[in-house]
């Protein structure tokens, strides 16, 4: 068999259905494609390839970062400090601050300012053995500054060898030109925004906010219903602070993945695995937010919910750019495996992106993207903190 590549004196993670273990492991590739993952005694002649002698070190696929908002202007450290002084996330907003001020911050930069300021938190990612990258709008609010903020988000694939996943955002918060009107502000989102975004490819999917603060059940379905109008799948923020009964709402219109879900029901649960909705679990945000009450687990295990990790990157609740802390913090604060947290970052979080096809696991047709790592067991990957064992990244076959 003639490829581009082979990797071998491997051990493999295929994360193909478990772990997917192979402990004489070798990888091919053509094209940028894998076209053999498995065992080197099973393995065809390959011809013309280059070799790598990864010297028995363990590969993965490449990680997948399914939920970010990396791409905004400013920091909140300052409601950090308000934070730790008692004041609440939903006192914050109430008073102008969380995402209403990023917005203010985010309107007066230019795309090229938000591009740079992105690429310092997208290289911490990459740093860590990511090949994809999911990024929301939603700092904007207005169809030119959510235009802005999508196309600085696209250009950062063109900065750096990783696969970027652009989600619109606009049913984020209330603009203040919108003068506490939310239903004209949605009524904007479903008329205009979508509408050019969909028209104008900047987006692969639409995202809304499901909570009190933000937008209620009724609005968010307004959003859903133009998405689908126009081709774009969605996914949602949702029972993050409280019960409004998101997960449901999300799993009726096919949702890709509902996330957060710390106040899901069980109900909620049921038809997320009806649907086939991944339930995307952020750990950042629910540390740095001293929460108490996890995502249902055990109901998500129990159903069969596909369950995916993601850092949440963002300014005011996870300002987190590590996938290998998020595995970690995902084990010890909601008592997930080590298979959960690598299928998390990995084949669940492939389907939260509708991307199972092309990534996620190691097998053959998918993208080599590949992460190799200086560890002795695949565990030490959710065990260690602040530790980076990546020896090499592998994006398409590069």
């Amino acid at each position: 068999m003639r490829v581009d590549a082979v990797w071998d004196n491997a051990r493999l993670a295929t994360l193909a259905g478990a772990l997917g273990l192979v402990e004489d492991g070798v990888v091919a590739a053509k094209a940028g494609r894998i076209v053999y993952a498995g065992s080197k005694r099973e393995a065809p002649a390959f011809d013309g390839a280059r070799r790598v002698d990864c010297g028995g070190r363990w590969i993965t696929p490449g990680f997948i970062d399914c939920h970010t908002h990396l791409v905004y202007g400013g920091d909140r450290a300052r409601e950090f400090e308000l934070r730790l002084d008692g004041a609440t996330y939903e006192q914050i907003a109430r008073a102008g601050g969380g995402i209403a001020s990023t917005v203010e911050a985010t309107r007066k930069a230019s795309e090229l300012d938000l591009i740079d300021q992105a690429l310092p938190r997208l290289d911490a990612l990459i740093a860590e053995g990511a090949t994809t990258v999911e990024i929301k709008s939603g700092y904007g609010l207005s169809l030119e500054q959510e235009r802005k903020q999508l196309r600085a988000a696209g250009a950062l694939g063109g900065r750096r060898s990783v696969d970027i996943v652009t989600t619109f955002l606009g049913a984020h918060a209330l603009p203040p030109e919108a003068k506490g009107d939310k239903d004209a502000y949605i009524a904007l989102v479903c008329d205009a925004m979508i509408p050019a975004i969909a028209r104008e490819h900047l987006a692969d999917a639409v995202d809304a906010f499901c909570e009190g603060i933000a937008f209620l059940p009724d609005q968010v379905a307004r959003v859903f219903e133009a998405a689908q109008r126009h081709g774009l799948r969605v996914k949602l923020h949702a029972d993050q602070l409280s019960d409004l009964h998101g997960a449901a709402l999300a799993a009726r219109f096919g949702a890709l993945s509902a996330d957060h879900l710390e106040h899901t029901d069980e109900a909620g649960v049921v038809a997320m695995a009806k649907a086939g909705t991944a339930a995307v679990l952020l750990p950042g945000a629910f540390y740095f937010l001293r929460d108490t009450r996890p995502p249902p687990i055990e109901a998500l295990r129990r159903h069969g919910v596909a369950i995916a990790l993601a850092t949440d990157s963002n300014p005011g609740t996870s300002p987190l750019t590590s996938l290998l802390l998020a595995m970690n913090m995902g084990a010890t604060l909601f008592r997930l495996t080590v298979e959960e947290c690598l299928a998390g970052v990995t084949r669940c979080a492939a389907q939260a992106l509708g991307r199972q096809n092309d990534i996620g696991t190691l097998e053959a047709g998918k993208y080599c993207n590949l992460a190799i790592w200086n560890v002795e067991r695949p565990a030490e990957l959710v065990y260690r903190m602040g530790f980076n064992p990546l020896h090499a990244r592998v994006w398409r076959g590069e």
